[in-house]
């Protein structure tokens, strides 16, 4: 069973979590607002995460919400797409402060990169996401289901103030409208904006830029 197919099967039996958290909010794109993105610095900034390799040929740039229940969903769908086209996909994170909770976590995640521990901070607010941020009942710290990631959190705490961080998620929300991005996640792939919405569709779009590249 190769990959792509290991992809595929992973989806179907994913369909239940998936219906749940990706298609209770489906994103929309403005397309005036992003028919030219290929050429815009909006989708692509040097303050933005990345992941996997920086001069990756492929670059897929997510606008993610750490408190969407639907970026925790595609989350296991683009790591997967990563390893299957292995050095040749970079990932860059855009923030979407859509949801409540959204921001405080924004801010942990840039603390967190300040001290290199950007990623697995991410895993841990994403596999814990819904106590934090959760739908209908009160909600834990989401200070408190970091600990054990390795995180100096007395430092984070104050890291997470700092101006800078405002500035990259007041830079993120100009670039969100700037896109025309309605909802997350929404995925651009070397300046492309999915037709389709769905892992599937994110899967194919990547292949077809992995073969022109």
């Amino acid at each position: 069973m190769n990959r792509r197919t290991i992809l595929v099967s992973t989806g179907i039996a994913a369909v239940g979590i998936f219906g749940l958290g990706a298609y209770m909010y489906v994103p929309t794109v403005d397309k005036n607002a992003v028919r030219n993105a290929a050429d815009e610095t909006f989708l692509v900034r040097s303050h933005a995460p990345v992941l996997g390799p920086v001069d990756a040929p492929v670059t897929i740039v997510e606008f993610f919400d750490p408190a969407c229940e639907a970026c925790r969903a595609f989350h296991p769908y683009v790591k997967d797409i990563m390893s299957n086209f292995e050095g040749k996909v970079r990932v860059v994170l855009r923030y979407a402060n859509f949801h409540p909770q959204s921001e405080g976590a924004i801010r942990i995640l840039e603390a967190a990169r300040m001290q290199g521990k950007f990623e697995v901070v991410l895993e841990r607010l994403l596999e814990t996401q819904p106590l934090w941020a959760p739908h209908g009942r009160a909600a834990d710290s989401v200070w408190s289901v970091i600990a054990g990631t390795g995180l100096d959190i007395t430092r984070a705490k104050k890291d997470a103030l700092l101006p800078e961080v405002t500035r990259v998620l007041d830079q993120d929300a100009s670039d969100v409208k700037a896109a025309g991005v309605k909802g997350t996640p929404t995925f651009f792939v070397n300046g492309k904006s999915l037709q389709e919405f769905g892992p599937q569709q994110l899967y194919e779009l990547v292949r077809s830029e992995v073969e022109d590249n």
